[in-house]
């Protein structure tokens, strides 16, 4: 098993287990998901990061920006400014199951997650 956590959020994952090997948290809430929900949310998460960061310099300190971006079963929204931002998903029901859910991180655990998922998930891309 390999667990990370932070003030506000925690992820883990646990090949062991059969259906839900994911279990993702934040303030108040938590969910399992899918070994592919789980690598799909690492996927779009990690990309809308590496967007900020190649916008990151383009950006006066003043601006904010708001990316979006869809990766089926996720779509998420990356919204903040040059150097700190929140980040918003939504699992769609369509897909492996009829679950939907919508999740959300404030700045600066948006950003502390989007790093342990990269860690989590660096051997599956």
């Amino acid at each position: 098993m390999i667990e990370e956590k932070g003030p506000g959020w925690r992820l883990s994952r646990d090949s062991e287990r059969d259906r839900f090997s994911v279990l993702i948290e934040g303030e108040n809430w938590a969910f399992e998901l899918t070994e592919h929900e789980g690598s799909q949310l690492a996927y779009l998460a990690t990309s809308l990061s590496k967007q900020h960061h190649q916008m990151q310099e383009e950006l006066m300190a003043e601006e904010s920006i708001s990316l979006e971006m869809e990766r089926d079963p996720w779509w998420g929204c990356l919204d903040g400014d040059r150097e700190s931002w929140s980040l918003q998903l939504v699992l769609s029901g369509e897909f492996e199951s009829s679950r939907g859910l919508e999740v959300s991180w404030p700045a600066p655990a948006a950003q502390q997650v989007v790093i342990a998922m990269r860690k989590m998930w660096d051997s599956v891309y």
